[in-house]
């Protein structure tokens, strides 16, 4: 992949992540008796799914340009982004086994990106 298609490609990922970040956050808005209402009207979850709705459409324009194969193994790197994110910015626990796992979907992706390109 092109340079410009593979930083689109990893934007879509860094969408997808910040949308589970957005609905953990609606999530833990929700009052457990929540009406309808609350869940229809529910910003954090308008958020949610607006980011979804754009990133998925910059992805199907990202799978018309580029194989497959070689495109998909970057969502991968949503079970790294996401916990760290999470850690970040909703100071949630991270282990060392969630780094050395993203660790090795990175060498994964970068694998899959630079390899059998036929």
């Amino acid at each position: 992949m092109n340079p410009l298609l593979t930083s689109i490609t990893v934007l879509c990922v860094l969408g997808i992540s910040l949308g589970q970040l957005l609905f953990k956050k609606a999530a833990q808005s929700i009052a457990d008796a929540a009406s309808w209402q609350q869940w229809v009207f529910n910003g954090w979850l308008i958020a949610a799914l607006a980011l979804y709705g754009i990133t998925t459409l910059v992805w199907i324009w990202v799978l018309r340009h580029a194989p497959l194969h070689i495109a998909y193994p970057f969502m991968g790197l949503a079970f790294l982004i996401v916990p760290v994110l999470g850690w970040m910015m909703l100071g949630e626990a991270i282990t060392w086994q969630t780094l050395a796992g993203g660790a090795l979907i990175l060498a994964g992706v970068t694998l899959a990106s630079v390899g059998g390109h036929g």
